[in-house]
């Protein structure tokens, strides 16, 4: 299935994004997205007018959480598209938040989802994700936090309440985000509303062959965070932006090195979410779809050395409940 859009800068140029199907929800989620994290994390009016400019431009998934502080501006740009023209209403979009980890806790799912939805003036989310398999002390909204103030989730009793959220009608699916294989299958044997996503880092240096193949095999749609890298956030590297052979890939076919990463995160299926607030990045993020990457160049970029970006070591500690990162990651690292 693919969605429509009218491009702004001519009266002939057509975006057209492909969308899926998710195991749960009425309304398929566009496979481009954009990102709004931005760090350190804090809203902006910068954040706002590029968020307003993106929906002119086509794109119609964004991707926030409590814990980036970009909620309040999504909202402000959603209600001034609808005011302005841009589109006739919110279901014209796909909205995903997520569930911060001082919040994962079984009677603390609820509010916080309320909460999301008076920061975007919304009635209900398209997707609502549990950020981290890992819960911390109630009240803080920060990263990094305090390691004392980490604590094991109560998955049953999340996920509970997540899969009670999605029946109220406030989200029409729900995931998660940084779960491992063995995590997804901890979680698969207790849910009743199995997770329709999970979100992980995906980029050429880490390809996530193993976790794509289970998430496939259960109806998991995967989404991609950081598919260049995120260079110069906490999270992120700048080892996508460096490597010469996506370097050279990039020259030969006469396009940028972050479309060639989202052009092979896309062939792989996968949702991809790109942040820019730079209107030509933008418009570069979108053109992506076509052309292909030749088997020469899917093979070179296969054969690239595996190293995982994002960690998680703010989320480790001698204390538990993650002792190291290979604990943490269940050893997919």
């Amino acid at each position: 299935m693919v969605a429509v859009f009218a491009c702004p800068s001519t009266t002939t140029t057509m975006v057209t994004i492909p969308e899926v199907m998710l195991s749960s929800g009425a309304k398929p989620m566009p496979l481009i997205g954009m990102g709004t994290a931005v760090y350190p994390f804090a809203a902006s009016e910068t954040m706002r007018a590029a968020i307003l400019r993106a929906i002119e431009l086509g794109y119609r998934h964004f991707d926030t959480a409590a814990i980036y502080r970009s909620e309040e501006p999504l909202g402000e740009a959603i209600a001034e598209a609808v005011r302005s023209g841009a589109i006739e209403s919110r279901d014209e979009l796909f909205i995903t938040s997520k569930l911060w980890c001082s919040d994962a806790h079984g009677h603390l799912v609820l509010p916080a989802l309320q909460r999301t939805l008076r920061n975007l003036q919304l009635d209900y989310l398209d997707l609502y994700l549990i950020h981290w398999p890992v819960s911390t002390k109630p009240g803080r909204y920060e990263v990094p936090m305090p390691k004392e103030d980490l604590l094991p989730i109560d998955m049953r009793s999340v996920w509970k309440a997540m899969e009670e959220c999605q029946r109220l009608g406030l989200t029409r699916s729900i995931g998660v985000s940084n779960f491992s294989t063995k995590k997804l299958e901890t979680l698969l044997s207790i849910a009743n509303i199995p997770p329709a996503v999970n979100q992980v880092e995906v980029n050429p240096l880490w390809q996530q062959q193993k976790l794509r193949e289970f998430c496939v095999a259960k109806g998991i749609q995967v989404c991609a965070y950081s598919p260049m890298g995120a260079k110069g956030t906490m999270w992120g590297q700048d080892w996508v932006m460096n490597c010469d052979v996506l370097k050279d890939i990039a020259a030969a076919k006469g396009k940028t090195l972050a479309q060639i990463c989202l052009r092979w995160v896309h062939e792989q299926g996968d949702c991809v979410l790109a942040k820019s607030f730079n209107e030509k990045r933008m418009l570069e993020n979108l053109d992506m779809l076509d052309w292909a990457l030749n088997e020469d160049e899917k093979r070179n970029i296969s054969e690239i050395p595996q190293r995982k970006g994002c960690l998680g070591l703010e989320f480790v500690s001698d204390d538990g409940p993650y002792n190291s990162a290979e604990e943490l990651w269940d050893g997919e690292i």
